[in-house]
């Protein structure tokens, strides 16, 4: 289980850094473009995937386009909920995305539902919508972006999970696949950070590489360590992914209430006790 746990830090991490990019100084939409620098580069040493299936005419194309277009742009989802709803929120919406995918599972992919999975669904959006309520107050500007970027975050990183199923039922080794998104979202990433230079917005800068080289460290090994965690237990899949979800939802609440002082709600309390239960019951086997 230590590669589950160092999945899960790592996962977390790269929230901290996005709450602490604006502390530093660092223009997210660079960093986010110089993480897949370090994350293709590193998928390409480490996992060292054969692209052959990639050259395959039924090659899943228009799906790692879209892969390649959403992973930056919901990264960048991810550091506005980070910086304007907290990490507690942000990490929630985020695992909480299953409920998406495994929808589509259910609805595209003929997969059955049952009783547990059913229940876990229900709870999981009872417990997105107690995760994101905050009653409005007068004068209160940053009131929507409080619930509005972590909606974004959930269906952004669900309608990427789903992606991913449609790549892999058309046969794509995960590491292939992984290459080709990162190869695919770097220019999209680094066209984004150009765009909004050119409009004024922060000029590229060394700082904001080398934050952004960390941040790839970090999202890497998030998928280095949870690959790993499910080759070393291969017989339990389940105990991976929920141990995987259950981790980070429990340490980006600890390190968001502990760390940076986040203020939760009792209802933000007893979403996040909800969102637990939902992601126990989905991964039920």
């Amino acid at each position: 289980m230590i590669y589950v746990l160092a999945s899960a830090i790592c996962s977390v991490l790269v929230s901290v850094l996005l709450k602490l990019a604006r502390r530093g100084n660092v223009d997210v939409g660079q960093a986010v473009a110089w993480n897949y620098v370090a994350a293709l580069a590193l998928a390409a040493l480490l996992l060292q995937p054969s692209i052959a299936p990639l050259r395959q005419p039924g090659a899943p194309w228009p799906a790692l386009a879209a892969l390649g277009v959403l992973l930056p742009t919901v990264f960048l989802a991810l550091g506005a909920s980070v910086r304007h709803a907290g990490i507690v929120r942000s990490d929630a919406a985020q695992r909480l995305s299953l409920l998406l995918s495994l929808l589509a599972a259910f609805l595209l992919f003929g997969e059955r539902l049952d009783a547990a999975k059913a229940l876990g669904c229900a709870l999981g959006l009872i417990a997105l919508i107690g995760m994101v309520w905050r009653p409005q107050r007068g004068g209160d500007g940053g009131g929507t972006a409080r619930w509005l970027w972590p909606l974004l975050v959930f269906a952004g990183f669900g309608s990427i999970d789903v992606l991913f199923k449609r790549v892999a039922a058309a046969g794509v080794p995960l590491g292939g696949a992984l290459l080709a998104m990162f190869a695919l979202a770097l220019p999209v990433a680094f066209a984004l950070a150009a765009w909004r230079a050119m409009r004024g917005g922060p000029r590229f800068t060394l700082r904001n590489a080398l934050a952004g080289l960390l941040l790839g460290l970090c999202n890497f090994g998030n998928i280095l360590f949870y690959l790993r965690a499910h080759r070393a237990l291969p017989q339990h899949p389940a105990l991976v992914f929920a141990s995987m979800n259950l981790g980070v939802v429990v340490l980006g609440a600890l390190t968001g209430t502990l760390l940076f002082r986040e203020r939760l709600s009792r209802l933000n309390l007893a979403g996040l006790g909800l969102a637990l239960l939902a992601i126990a019951l989905l991964a039920r086997a």
